[in-house]
């Protein structure tokens, strides 16, 4: 029914990078789930937590050593988000500059290399902003509104984002806006030029941020544009090719948020599994019961075929293959399996599992997330249906 893949899987090629973990472990252990709840009760930001981070090196992992980074894999990074979730920390809070400095290391000048990379390698810039959705195109990026108009030197930008995630804690942005006005013939997603736009000039200068409060704490934002100019010379790329620039980019982000959802699964299963041995009802650890082992045993089950299909996009990324499929699938079924994950372990806490102080409610909360974003279920199993399978374009 689909073509057969010809490239093999090497899924157990991709190395495990035992001590990255252990050290990532090791650094989110000194940020404990009072930390985390803390933040939560107040929609704050866990600047301790990223500058720890950044300070170790871990967020410039795949910034290459002549910039200033490790310049690691993303198997590299993809363990670092891993350990992040699975030690009940909650990577959300930075893990968009690791997949937005590949748009600016792939396609940026050498001169806007210079100019940036090493500074967020030192975390004396953040680059934690990424503004592509907007409120009534949503997924369809073809449709946004944003546009960007050169005048001189300058481009001025007229619009509006939303979801626009730590807007408010990051020094750049990478900006998707139109540049040349949609025409007949003309295919929707040409046209699209990619920014950087520099948010320590820009609010109060064209520039508006307000935050939305969410579910969880996400520190997520809506942000305007009025007329606010961004120098030429921050445009990454060639004018009109900013679409495929966001695009190539996308397989690191999928695999990335899949590493992040294998993390919480772990996180969760763990926390179910300790909780079912010590919990004792009737005489006996609740545990014993085969009603509450087996969620939690097909829940570890479902966890491991997510972090097979993981390991097997990032196998094929790393060999220079285009893994949509793996990707994708793998952030599908990553989000899936922490999911199911943390409704077993609320299961198994009976109402302890709504109780702030276990962290389960705050985890199911921030896990939920990822049936949406940064891509839903949905347009993954379209995708999978037209690419993989040759059935009739769905939309």
């Amino acid at each position: 029914m689909w073509p057969a893949n010809k490239t093999k899987a090497r899924a157990n090629l991709v190395e495990n990078y035992q001590d990255i973990r252990e050290a990532v472990a090791k650094l989110c252990a000194r940020f404990p789930g009072d930390y985390w709840r803390a933040l939560d009760r107040d929609m704050g930001y866990p600047r301790e937590f990223v500058g720890a981070l950044t300070e170790a090196g871990w967020l410039s992992i795949l910034i290459p050593e002549a910039y200033g980074g490790s310049g690691l894999p993303l198997s590299a990074a993809a363990a670092v988000l891993e350990e992040i979730q699975r030690a009940g920390c909650n990577g959300g809070a930075c893990h968009a500059q690791m997949y937005t400095m590949g748009t600016l290391l792939r396609h940026g000048s050498e001169a806007q290399k210079q100019r940036y990379l090493p500074k967020i390698a030192t975390g004396e810039l953040r680059l934690q902003a990424f503004g592509v959705t907007e409120p009534t195109s949503g997924s369809d990026t073809g449709a946004l509104k944003t546009t960007a108009r050169l005048d001189g030197d300058h481009f001025v930008v007229k619009g509006q984002k939303i979801w626009t995630s730590r807007a408010e804690h990051s020094d750049l942005m990478l900006l998707l806006a139109r540049t040349t006005p949609l025409k007949s013939g003309m295919k929707r997603t040409d046209g699209l030029s990619v920014l950087i736009v520099d948010m320590r000039e820009a609010v109060g200068n064209g520039l508006t941020i307000r935050p939305i409060r969410t579910m969880m704490n996400h520190a997520t934002t809506e942000v305007f544009f009025d007329d606010l100019r961004v120098p030429a010379e921050n445009l990454i790329g060639e004018e009109g090719k900013g679409f495929r620039y966001i695009l190539s980019g996308m397989n690191a982000e999928r695999i990335l948020i899949a590493s992040e959802c294998v993390g919480d699964a772990k996180w969760f299963i763990e926390k179910a599994g300790t909780y079912a041995k010590e919990r004792h009802v009737f005489g006996r650890a609740i545990g014993q019961n085969q009603g509450v082992q087996f969620p939690i045993a097909r829940a570890y089950a479902n966890m491991r075929a997510a972090e097979l299909m993981v390991r097997e996009a990032l196998s094929l990324y790393e060999a220079g293959k285009n893994p949509g499929a793996e990707a994708n699938m793998a952030k599908m079924l990553a989000a899936d399996a922490s999911n199911e994950a943390a409704n077993v372990c609320i299961q198994t806490h009976g109402g302890f599992g709504f109780a702030e102080e276990y962290d389960v409610e705050r985890k199911f909360r921030e896990t939920r997330l990822y049936q949406v974003a940064p891509i839903s279920t949905n347009l993954i199993l379209s995708f999978l249906s037209e690419h993989v399978l040759g059935l009739p374009r769905s939309y």
